[in-house]
């Protein structure tokens, strides 16, 4: 059973690459569906989202735990997933509202999974224990050739860090490791197209947040209280 059962609020994810796009766009979503739902709508991020699970992301992002190999930095993920599940996730879906998520199990998947080299079955197993029911009711999946999306990781960071600021723990592995992401989270796509859509993260900002737009209602039409209105009109 997914997260939206009658009377409950939408999950929604976000999944990608570095650069992709998820920040720019889970912003632009909440804000259409805050005019369209009628609803509350949450935005948060992983690994974080709760105070205990932002300290582990602190250090996670810092590389603390790449020493240890990825399974240390799976149970990292885990611990900061269950709390912010139990924390914000699960009470804002009871309460009916939508959680628009950057980054949830997929990304376990993908960075500790197909790019570490863990054994899927292992984070199967973790995903159950630590997920369980909560599960999304609609995944995006922003795509883009990697080299794109590093470097507009690294003019990003320029912008808002300054220049003397270095990559992240994840943005700082080799273009490879990002080519296996991206065929990561293609394969989750693919292997669970109810749940998953792939979006052109290449396109400009606008015509990724157009295509969004058209998925989440085509995929959710309940969300809306209207019939959402052209791609350009006002959010």
């Amino acid at each position: 059973m997914r997260a939206g059962g009658a009377g409950r609020g939408r999950f929604i994810t976000f999944e990608g690459g570095e650069g992709a796009g998820k920040s720019t766009q889970i912003r632009r979503l909440a804000v259409h569906l805050r005019a369209r739902s009628g609803r509350p709508v949450v935005v948060t991020r992983e690994p974080g989202g709760s105070p205990r699970a932002e300290a582990i992301r602190e250090a996670l992002l810092a590389g603390v735990a790449k020493p240890h190999g990825p399974f240390a930095e799976a149970l990292l993920f885990c611990a900061a997933r269950i709390d912010h599940l139990d924390t914000l996730i699960r009470p804002a879906l009871a309460a009916g509202e939508i959680v628009l998520c950057d980054r949830f199990a997929d990304s376990t998947r993908a960075y500790q999974g197909a790019a570490g080299g863990l054994d899927p079955a292992l984070l199967t197993s973790l995903e159950e224990v630590v997920v369980g029911q909560t599960r999304p009711d609609l995944t995006l999946i922003l795509d883009c050739d990697p080299e794109l999306g590093l470097a507009r990781a690294r003019a990003r960071q320029s912008a808002d860090e300054g220049a003397e600021a270095g990559p992240d723990r994840f943005e700082a592995e080799a273009l490879a490791f990002h080519a296996r992401l991206r065929t990561a989270f293609l394969a989750i796509a693919a292997a669970e197209p109810g749940r998953c859509a792939v979006v052109n993260a290449a396109l400009p900002a606008d015509a990724v947040e157009a295509a969004i737009r058209t998925l989440v209602a085509e995929r959710l039409p309940g969300l809306f209280t209207e019939t959402p209105g052209a791609h350009g009109d006002a959010a």
